[in-house]
């Protein structure tokens, strides 16, 4: 059976939610893995339950040189996972320019940076995945999170456009685009909604869930394993891709 055996990889925003689950899903598939992201106490804690040789870099994915020392220090590498993200909501008229400037920062320029750091050595090894975890708000429009959504569409811009550049060079670049997703972004959603408008929590999950099809939250276990698929070397064919883990609500 084929497995990501011998190749390294590096995940950021790996501490917890998708990133921690993204992991533990290449791990499980033989990889080296490196998390990243900024709190050195919550990495390390992943990297422990983890186990084996995870190993861990504290870096802020918005800052070049944050970025530059962490993959020095983490080596050459195979596969790149860019999940580091946030959200913040705001009707327009009120995202001011910190908050634009902030969400592109963290969504779009991370990637950049990381992919920077990463890409050469695929290149010279002639083998290499990158994953960017996007939206379905990369995909579609949603209200009040304009600048989320403008990240996430550059992101997967960026994917498609890097994945025509590196297609004859046995890299492939591909996204995927989780719904709303049972992680700390979903809870930090669900505690604005109850802010705002006085719902339960319970009936603001409702809210959220509604949005896919099948009526649920999706999992991160589930975004996990379409990452790690598209990373394998059978899915070398699936490059410059934009796919919804969503339960059918972008199709």
């Amino acid at each position: 059976m084929e497995t990501l055996q011998g190749k390294h990889a590096v995940v950021t925003g790996a501490s917890r939610g998708i990133g921690r689950a993204i992991a533990r899903a290449l791990r499980g598939q033989g990889a080296r893995v490196t998390l990243m992201a900024r709190d050195a106490r919550t990495l390390e804690a992943a990297a422990a339950e983890l186990g084996g040789d995870t190993a861990w870099q504290a870096v802020d994915v918005t800052d070049a040189d944050s970025v530059a020392a962490a993959f020095a220090r983490a080596g050459a590498v195979d596969i790149l996972v860019n999940n580091a993200g946030q959200a913040a909501a705001a009707p327009f008229g009120r995202t001011d320019a910190a908050l634009w400037q902030r969400m592109l920062d963290v969504n779009l320029n991370g990637a950049y940076h990381c992919i920077q750091a990463a890409l050469p050595a695929m290149l010279d090894t002639g083998w290499g995945r990158v994953v960017n975890v996007a939206s379905t708000a990369g995909l579609t429009g949603y209200r009040y999170v304009a600048a989320y959504c403008a990240a996430k569409h550059g992101l997967v811009g960026l994917t498609r456009a890097l994945a025509l550049e590196v297609a004859s060079r046995g890299v492939t670049v591909n996204a995927v685009c989780p719904g709303y997703t049972e992680t700390d972004i979903v809870a930090d959603a669900v505690a604005n909604i109850v802010r705002k408008t006085g719902r339960t929590p319970d009936e603001a999950r409702a809210e959220l869930a509604a949005a896919n099809p099948q009526g649920r939250l999706v999992q991160p276990d589930e975004v996990a394993h379409a990452v790690a698929w598209l990373c394998m070397p059978g899915a070398a064919a699936m490059n410059g891709q934009a796919i919804a883990v969503a339960g059918g609500e972008v199709m």
